[in-house]
């Protein structure tokens, strides 16, 4: 409780408010920011940004800046490009350049569906019991005998396909 209220003070002598400290409303300042975070966001469908992409100048590019503000035929290429570097991150050819992070994306999907094909085959092997005697080719054999036996269903059913005289299915 003793660091809220020094905390308080402290924002009080400043001229901070809490209220103009936490504020929906209250206004972006950017002098407070630490030095390697800028709000820079620059996008296809964004591509002015509000703050240069580099805000801390070093001498070179601070030289560089002060040449800019006369004539622009006196600008060689690079340095042009240099200025350009300095205020956006990317070109649009480089925000419309493809990554290549599908490949990575499909070689995790691969990935997963070559581990869940692992699992079900040892789960086959290992954990599913074997197959009950009724699903054999031996017992279903022996069943369709039984039923052409018993003459089931003679009017529409199997036995009705049945030729009992040559012991063969009808054509």
């Amino acid at each position: 409780m003793l660091s809220r209220t020094a905390w308080s003070l402290v924002l009080r002598k400043a001229g901070l408010g809490t209220r103009g400290t936490h504020s929906p409303g209250g206004t972006a300042r950017s002098e407070g920011k630490m030095p390697p975070y800028s709000n820079y966001y620059a996008q296809r469908s964004y591509p002015m940004p509000d703050e240069p992409f580099c805000t801390e100048l070093t001498a070179e590019q601070r030289a560089l800046k002060e040449k800019e503000k006369g004539s622009w035929t006196q600008l060689s290429h690079a340095e042009k490009v240099a200025l350009y570097r300095l205020q956006f991150h990317q070109t649009f050819a480089e925000m419309n350049h493809r990554s290549n992070e599908w490949k990575t994306v499909m070689g995790c999907v691969f990935f997963f569906f070559g581990f869940a094909a692992l699992v079900i085959w040892w789960e086959r092997i290992y954990v599913f019991p074997e197959k009950p005697i009724t699903l054999t080719d031996e017992w279903k054999a022996k069943q369709l005998q039984r039923i052409l036996d018993m003459k089931g269903n003679p009017v529409q059913g199997l036995a009705s396909r049945w030729d009992y005289e040559k012991k063969q299915w009808k054509k």
